[in-house]
């Protein structure tokens, strides 16, 4: 039962939002938004397509750099199929692909042992967390005249007051950190091993002997991410000239949605539309745009794994 709720809460979550967001809209809205679809220019859906197929042959040759640190060498073409099988399985239940990519390694490469090829993904994925929050930082670095706009009014007009209010944050912030170090709470205990083990990845990833191109080959896996998201935005007329701070926004909302649901189901389109709203795209531009962008990724997923679940035994007939 606990299983099961694992995969099926976070798709009804999905359902739920993405149709309390559509009941918002008027019928001719609704149709604007199909239309907009129809006539969008799907030569950047097929660019956007291969750059995402790129990014998953790279994080297959980014992964080995993390194997042979344990003397560890697969056949680069095992790699390539279980990762593109691993994101198949993410799409059905989350984080269920980390596990089924170190198992079905293992299964065909027989001195590699689950709980080593397991942990490796562990520190990769760490490495992601990174990127994403630097790729954040950026966003908001990019936006800080907006956020300055924002929160201005808000600000006490005599120095010494904001200089008493940010002192008081950094001690109460002080304060928790010293109370979280020794609290028994269980939730207090899977956020600090989850960032001991952040700590930890990173620390393995700075130690190994391909460090540099495992650290070039992941700023390419995210450049690439990016730009898959970017070039769609060029099949529509409204959106092909925002800017890159736009793109990192509407990025990144995307990215959180990811997590909330399967694959981003129900939750990406509605997450990406508001955050484009921010920058002037109407919402029925904006909807038609994530749900294009989710719907053509998802089949990228969809395909691309079945194909490697196909093709792994075949491969490894022998």
């Amino acid at each position: 039962m606990k299983k099961a709720l694992k995969i099926i809460l976070p798709l009804l979550i999905g359902a739920v939002i993405l149709y309390y967001y559509l009941s918002g809209f008027t019928p001719e809205q609704l149709h604007a938004i199909f239309q907009t679809i129809k006539n969008a220019d799907f030569k950047w859906l097929l660019v956007s397509l291969l750059l995402g197929l790129l990014s998953h042959i790279i994080r297959a040759y980014r992964w080995n750099y993390l194997l042979e640190t344990l003397n560890y060498h697969p056949k680069k073409m095992n790699l390539v199929l279980t990762v593109g099988l691993s994101y198949l399985l993410n799409l059905a239940v989350p984080r269920a692909g980390e596990v089924g990519r170190a198992a079905t390694l293992a299964k065909y490469e027989k001195d590699i042992r689950f709980e080593k090829a397991f942990g490796t993904i562990v520190a990769e994925r760490m490495a992601d967390i990174v990127f994403l929050l630097l790729f954040m930082l950026l966003a908001l670095f990019l936006q800080f005249d907006l956020i300055y706009e924002l929160i201005q009014p808000k600000l006490p007009k005599n120095p010494y007051i904001l200089g008493g209010e940010i002192l008081f944050i950094l001690v109460v912030f002080y304060a928790l950190l010293r109370w979280a170090e020794k609290s028994d709470n269980a939730l207090i205990n899977k956020i600090r091993l989850f960032f001991k083990g952040l700590l930890q990845g990173m620390n393995s990833i700075l130690t190994m002997p391909h460090k540099w191109w495992f650290i070039i080959q992941t700023t390419l896996i995210w450049l690439l991410y990016v730009a898959m998201f970017w070039v769609v935005l060029w099949a529509f007329p409204e959106t092909k000239d925002l800017g890159l701070d736009g793109v990192l926004v509407a990025f990144i909302a995307g990215s959180i949605a990811m997590v909330i649901s399967n694959g981003g189901f129900g939750v990406y389109p509605v997450f990406v539309a508001e955050a484009l709203l921010i920058y002037g795209i109407s919402k029925e531009i904006g909807t038609a745009f994530g749900l294009l962008m989710w719907t053509t990724q998802t089949l990228l997923v969809i395909l691309f794994g079945l194909i490697c679940m196909t093709l792994l035994p075949i491969y490894n007939k022998a």
